[in-house]
Order: structure tokens, then C-alpha cells, then sequence
């Protein structure tokens, strides 16, 4: 198999909070991908003492290592297991209970010789190339359902639609959010590669319009993730003033592409 993965922050004077994986397990069966965009905190605070990237590393390397030792358990306890782990490691100083607690989207893919499962938690994407080069979007798409008045300050999207019941829920402090997930199983035959992208990278398709989700994973392709990223990093600048793309809260953000070949069966 083969694989490429690409994580840029938005701006260099700012830590990425992305977090990208590619596990290999030593069997030579298999694999997974972990992908997290850390949700930047509001200026207000988040009743935590670390940061988002702090956050992001422990979430993820606990899933890095969860994915591929323990095979048998399936995703969505795989994430309840590691949210309850990085949850524990701060617990006594932080106010996890906080609806800024540090908190992050999640895709999980993990495959085997006989199938490949996948989990999606809000707005990142996982892209599924079936063998006749059929591409499907795996996406959580409730925030983007959401009328534009329920996001119109943080203070609003904390109290009515954040890890709420009719809202949108990311993985921060509660483990039985991992249930809320999108997830699936498809034979490990029907799918040709996995391609995981946080919303810094699919602005490409979802903000700038400039393809479907199939020619997005046609240019990561023939070009490489970084050829996507530098694109959206072009349009970004061209839209500096964001005078078209009004929805774009922030003029870079943080963009990570994992793309994974799997090997012919």
C-alpha cells in the first residue's frame, strides 16, 4: 500500500491543531488513519489549562495506538475509550465540563482483509474510492445544516447547538459522544483508497467550488496532498477580503490531507 499525508497550519505564527496518523500494524494486515481538527477556542477562554494542540496529540495518539491494538473493538468504543483516557489526564485541573473544554472533529478508518470501517464526527470528510473509481463522501453534515442565525455568535452556538441534541457534536470531554458519530462498514474489496481531509483542505470543494469531491481526489492523485493544500492556500489568498466566500470565519486555517492506497486484494 501506499500512503501521503500532508498537515499545514493556517498561518506560521500559529500552532497547527490538526493532528494526522497512519497506522500500520506490525501483522502487515491492515491499517487505520486518525485525523483531528482541533476546534479553535473563542478569546474568552475554555476553562482548561492546555491547549488545543495539547488536547489534539493526547486524543490522537491514544486513537493511533487504540485503532491498531485492539482491533476487535470496534470505533465507535475505540473513540469512547480514548476521549475517556484524555479526559482523565486533566480532569482534576481543567473544567472539562466547559462547552469550550479543547475539543476536536474526528475521522477514523481502519481496515483489514475482509472489511474497511470508518467513523465521521462533524466536519472533516473521508473520501471511499470504490475499484471502478466510483468516489463517496463520508460526511457528518449537521453543522452545515444549520441555519446560518444558530451560528451567529459563539455565546449562541455554545448554549443552543455545541455537543447539543438538534446541534453538532465534536469529541471533547464525553465519552458517549462517540455514538453521535457517522459510521459504517464496507467490504474491503469494493473500496481502492481512503482519503481523510479536515475542513482547511476541503475548502476546496465546499467553500471555493472549484470541483466535486471526485476531482478533488483526482488532483490529490495525480498531483499529491500537497497540491491540494498549496491550491487552497492560492484561492485563500485571491479571496483575501472574503468578499465572495462571506461563510469563511477564518481567512487560513489549519489543512490536513491523508491519503491511503490500499494494496490490491
Amino acid at each position: 500500500m501506499r500512503t501521503e499525508l500532508v498537515s499545514q497550519p493556517g498561518t506560521p505564527d500559529r500552532p497547527n491543531e490538526d493532528f494526522a496518523s497512519v497506522g500500520l500494524p506490525a501483522s502487515g494486515q491492515g491499517g487505520s488513519v486518525v485525523v483531528l481538527d482541533g476546534v479553535t477556542p473563542p478569546a474568552t477562554g475554555t476553562g482548561c489549562l492546555h491547549s488545543v494542540p495539547w488536547y489534539t496529540a493526547r486524543l490522537g495518539g491514544a486513537l493511533s495506538e487504540m485503532t491498531v491494538s485492539l482491533p476487535d473493538v470496534p470505533l465507535v468504543e475505540v473513540l469512547a475509550r480514548a476521549i475517556a483516557r484524555t479526559a482523565a489526564t486533566h480532569g482534576e485541573t481543567c473544567d472539562l465540563s466547559h462547552p469550550r473544554t479543547p475539543q476536536a472533529t474526528v475521522v477514523l478508518a481502519r481496515w483489514s482483509p475482509a472489511a474497511v470501517e470508518y467513523l465521521v464526527l462533524s466536519d472533516s470528510a473521508l473520501l471511499v474510492e470504490s475499484p471502478d473509481g466510483a468516489v463517496t463522501a463520508l460526511l457528518d453534515d449537521r453543522l452545515a445544516r444549520l441555519p446560518r442565525s444558530a451560528l451567529a455568535t459563539d455565546a449562541l452556538v455554545d448554549a443552543t447547538v455545541r455537543n447539543k441534541e438538534g446541534g453538532f457534536f465534536t469529541a471533547a470531554a464525553d465519552p458517549s459522544v462517540a455514538r453521535r458519530a457517522v459510521t459504517g462498514t464496507l467490504p474491503r474489496e469494493e473500496v481502492r483508497s481512503l482519503t481523510a481531509l479536515t475542513d482547511g483542505a476541503a475548502r476546496w470543494v465546499e467553500t471555493f467550488r472549484e470541483g466535486d469531491w471526485a476531482d478533488c481526489l483526482a488532483l490529490v492523485r495525480k498531483e499529491g496532498a500537497q497540491a491540494l493544500v498549496d491550491r487552497v492556500r492560492e484561492l485563500e489568498r485571491a479571496d483575501r477580503e472574503r468578499r465572495e466566500f462571506l461563510g469563511r470565519a477564518k481567512a487560513h486555517d489549519d489543512a490536513t490531507v491523508v491519503h491511503a492506497e490500499l494494496a490490491a486484494r
